[in-house]
């Protein structure tokens, strides 16, 4: 039997497949309030005992020179280059903003730079960004830091990546989602695979510590057979991590992905086949399936971290950083400092006159209560690790675990008659079939997931 075999039972993804949080955070973004009061993050921000962890900083750049039909993130299509320059502005008016409220003698970590499309930045608006960051934050050394940054391939070219080496990042993280030009055409993003090529060649070339790829099954016109000839080319480039994410229709919350034709998508049938392809090839390649869409080659640090027992989730999805409080710049971007959530105005406009005002952004957020705390390491624990063990959480409680959270046991006796999980007196193993449903596992320890609309949520499979 093939790791594949083991990983992929089509009876119980068609019996759990449903639709549930991603649990980059715990609570989720549903549960941040419009009357959030954000006096609470600027007492998380100053609580002296934040001190003693380390910083994580993400930079929203929204903007992007063309749009993908598929996407769902907070994006500005626009071709005029000039609109980067004010928003620019206005994050380095940021980045001092919250530099009074830390105390900046604690060292980063981790710097993500997400979007849009962050390449859309012109090189000298990038090196100014990052010196702005180095102005009022204390960066780790590289080989102590993880520094990385999107990028799409169309936006960038090899001395592209040279300057971002240059500038202190040391991983990349590219999107590619299919190398078939009917699929590219159908979703708006035509990528020939030299470009491709072209980047992954001069990362490798310029020491970036770790390449990622993002890949999406169940996109118009996608077949078993055209998608096994990309994940055929993949391998070939041999990334450090794949991320192969099943694509979410969802017209109804975003309006470009009406622009494809919704009866070219693979049936639920054929998703399964794609799904069955993606595990039985990269396995076989020798990538650990790390959970949920992640794929890491066992040098990697992720799946290091996971087999330590140390791996996390936070904002940008899994991590190898636990313990870092998270400020975020930009338009729409969420931090996480203590035990604060805080999102930023999503909107430009309403970004732009709070940051002109000479205020935080921030729009919506949420403070945790003892119980969000405690199933957020739960959730977190089996996300992350695979395996929650109960002495550890009532170490940090004050709780007994089998009568607090008795019903929720009860609720794991049919993934327990299913093969997913392993329960013991002391702890509950999520089972190699388990994986591709750890999110179904960790929906049963959501307190909040019945009094919210389940088509906010992607499918579970």
């Amino acid at each position: 039997m093939t790791t594949a075999d083991i990983l992929f039972r089509p009876d119980l993804l068609a019996k759990y497949s449903a639709n549930g949080p991603r649990y980059t955070s715990y609570p989720t973004a549903l549960q941040f309030r419009d009357d959030f009061d954000s006096e609470h993050y600027a007492r998380a921000a100053a609580d002296p005992g934040a001190a003693e962890t380390d910083l994580s900083l993400y930079f929203h750049i929204p903007f992007c020179d063309t749009v993908c039909f598929y996407c769902g993130c907070n994006k500005v299509a626009t071709k005029n280059r000039s609109r980067a320059k004010p928003y620019l502005e206005q994050i380095r008016r940021e980045i001092e903003l919250q530099a009074q409220l830390f105390d900046t003698a604690r060292p980063v970590s981790q710097l993500h730079w997400g979007g849009g499309t962050p390449t859309f930045l012109s090189l000298d608006q990038m090196s100014e960004l990052m010196a702005a960051t180095r102005d009022h934050f204390r960066l780790r050394p590289d080989n102590e830091g993880e520094y990385s940054i999107e990028i799409d391939p169309r936006e960038a070219s090899a001395d592209t990546i040279v300057h971002l080496r240059a500038l202190g990042f040391n991983r990349l993280s590219l999107g590619v989602q299919d190398f078939d030009p009917i699929v590219q055409q159908a979703i708006n993003r035509v990528q020939p695979l030299e470009l491709t090529e072209d980047v992954i060649g001069a990362a490798r070339a310029s020491g970036f510590q770790s390449v990622s790829v993002d890949l999406i099954y169940g996109l118009p016109h996608q077949t078993v057979g055209s998608f096994a000839r990309t994940l055929d080319t993949m391998l070939s480039l041999a990334p450090d991590r794949l991320s192969v994410f099943g694509y979410a229709h969802m017209p109804h919350l975003f309006k470009m992905q009406r622009q494809m034709d919704a009866a070219a998508l693979p049936s639920p049938q054929e998703r399964l086949a794609l799904l069955r392809l993606v595990t039985e090839r990269l396995t076989a390649a020798g990538y650990v399936y790390i959970g949920m869409d992640h794929f890491a080659l066992p040098t990697d640090e992720l799946a290091r971290a996971q087999a330590q027992r140390t791996l996390h989730r936070n904002f940008q999805g899994y991590s190898t950083r636990a313990d870092c409080d998270l400020i975020g710049f930009g338009a729409s971007s969420i931090g996480k400092v203590g035990d604060v959530y805080v999102q930023n105005a999503k909107d430009l406009p309403g970004y732009a006159a709070a940051i002109g005002g000479g205020r935080l952004a921030l729009t919506r957020g949420v403070r945790l209560t003892a119980d969000d705390r405690l199933r957020r390491d739960i959730i977190t624990e089996l996300m992350c690790n695979l395996e929650l063990r109960f002495d550890e959480v009532e170490a940090a409680h004050c709780v007994h675990f089998p009568t607090a959270f008795a019903p929720e046991l009860e609720r794991l006796r049919e993934f327990e008659k299913d093969g997913l999980v392993a329960r013991s007196t002391n702890r509950i193993e999520v089972l190699p079939a388990g994986r591709m449903l750890v999110r179904n596992i960790a929906m049963v320890f959501d307190r909040y997931l019945g009094a919210q609309r389940a088509e906010r949520f992607s499918r579970t499979v």
